[in-house]
């Protein structure tokens, strides 16, 4: 009897969805393949990246470069997000996402949205964002490819990234105000978000997104994803949960320098 092919693919469970959204929300950039528009070869290019408020990729583009012209033409595209770090690039995350391309509109209460949070990750894009051959795109996610490194291989759905929550039309219309509000007045405890839930070096870490399921922390080139321990069930939960979150992480790093304290006099 011929031995059963093993199924390299694992079963999607809540631990690789959390890498996934990690990595889509967390990405500054990524590789765009799409279809040459005349000859339908395959190209790549490199593109800036956001997420809209449901984890969505959106991206700001020329209706110069030959990509936006192809996807005029043929929406249908890929991205590849994750970066490398030391060693190996193989052994480092990655997910490659099966998109479809839709320009936004201007004028619209969705290109504002998207304009907003996408100049709040990639702010140098103001210099050129309201030039009129500049249009942003929303990547519709359709299914992804995961590697969360050797032997963890995942195949995922539209539902196991992005967040279709009830309350998100209401976080649009609080989440400036209250990115303005941390960013102005509590520092001190974004710090404690990026050192305590995400384990990042001391850094000038700053709010650029809040969504249902958490935020996005930006310190220069660096981003990073750290998420509620519950997505809201109201955006009015919002200030709760942010200040739940600081005192919870100020206790722990108190704690712990308390242990450390205790060792080093043992």
């Amino acid at each position: 009897m011929e031995e059963k092919e093993k199924d390299v693919i694992r079963k999607t469970d809540d631990e690789a969805r959390r890498l996934a959204k990690a990595l889509v929300r967390s990405a500054r950039f990524a590789a765009l393949a799409f279809n040459e528009k005349d000859t339908l070869v395959p190209m790549v290019s490199r593109i800036g990246l956001a997420t809209d408020l449901d984890g969505t990729p959106v991206t700001l583009i020329s209706g110069l470069s030959a990509h936006t012209q192809a996807l005029d033409a043929d929406p249908r595209c890929a991205l590849l997000v994750g970066e490398p770090g030391k060693g190996d690039a193989m052994a480092h995350p990655r997910i490659s996402l099966v998109c479809r391309a839709r320009r936004i509109e201007r004028g619209t209460h969705e290109h504002a949205r998207i304009e907003r949070r996408y100049l709040n990750r990639n702010p140098k894009a103001k210099l050129y964002a309201g030039l009129g051959d500049f249009a942003f795109f929303r990547l519709e996610i359709e299914r992804a490819s995961m590697n969360g490194g050797f032997g963890k291989a995942y195949l995922l759905d539209r539902a196991d990234i992005i967040a279709d929550n009830a309350v998100n039309e209401a976080f649009a219309a609080r989440e400036q105000s209250a990115i303005d509000h941390m960013n102005e007045d509590h520092r001190d405890a974004i710090a404690v978000y990026a050192r305590h839930f995400a384990m990042a070096k001391d850094g000038d870490w700053t709010i650029s997104g809040l969504d249902c399921e958490g935020m996005d922390l930006v310190s220069g080139d660096k981003c990073l994803r750290v998420f509620f321990p519950e997505p809201l069930g109201a955006a009015e939960d919002l200030r709760r949960v942010l200040a739940e979150m600081a005192r919870a992480g100020r206790a722990a790093e108190t704690a712990q320098g308390e242990t450390g304290q205790d060792q080093g006099q043992a």
